[in-house]
């Protein structure tokens, strides 16, 4: 790919970025988790080497999901995590040195056992998400993969393909740690180091778990 496609490309990707900070709508927002979780992901998070501790502005999905089901394995991970008993929430992106990489966080905290429901609907709707086509040349495959020894539960997949007719990956990654949901989307152009997208994904989970 020549030097203008993959700019236009990243371009494209980093436009996707909007919406900085915490969207909770519940009539019981915890001011002081909300406060908690932009610490986390504004002031000096311990990601991997590879990548910017600055926080930039909340991820949005760069196509357009395809399916309700796609859309809510998605949607987490840009500050849209499900609504009910919704308390607390925030999210953030941050650049990686790979080509288009971007890690998107999103925290989400919910009263009572809520948490726990979520990520049984969120794990049936990754298994409902065949992936997504578009007539601009996107076509991206998903598959499920298995998350294990992280959080209490966890679900996760990849996405494979083209982005408006460019090569594109995508990792997914949903993990409930007590009453907290925390939602990992890890990008790139081609290709994406499922081995980073693990280190990624224990370095958030630990920052969030109490």
């Amino acid at each position: 790919m020549g030097r203008g496609p993959r700019v236009m490309v990243l371009g494209l990707l980093l436009a996707g970025l909007a919406g900085c900070g915490s969207t909770t709508t519940s009539a019981h927002t915890d001011v002081q988790a909300e406060d908690k979780f932009r610490d986390i992901l504004n002031k000096d998070p311990e990601l991997p080497d590879g990548f910017s501790v600055r926080a930039q502005q909340a991820w949005r999905v760069p196509f357009a999901p395809g399916s309700r089901e796609c859309r809510a394995v998605l949607d987490p991970a840009g500050g849209h995590a499900p609504a009910r008993a919704l308390t607390a929430q925030a999210a953030a992106t941050y650049q990686g040195d790979g080509l288009g990489e971007v890690l998107a966080v999103g925290l989400a905290r919910y009263a009572g056992s809520e948490a726990e429901g979520h990520i049984e609907d969120l794990g049936k709707a990754l298994l409902a998400c065949r992936g997504v086509r578009a007539e601009d040349g996107t076509h991206l495959r998903l598959r499920t993969l298995p998350v294990k020894g992280v959080g209490d539960e966890a679900v996760g997949g990849e996405l494979r393909g083209r982005l408006n007719g460019y090569p594109y990956a995508l990792d997914v990654m949903l993990v409930r740690t007590g009453d907290t949901l925390v939602s990992v989307v890890h990008t790139g152009i081609a290709d994406v180091d499922a081995a980073k997208t693990w280190r990624l994904l224990g370095a958030v989970v630990g920052m969030a778990e109490p």
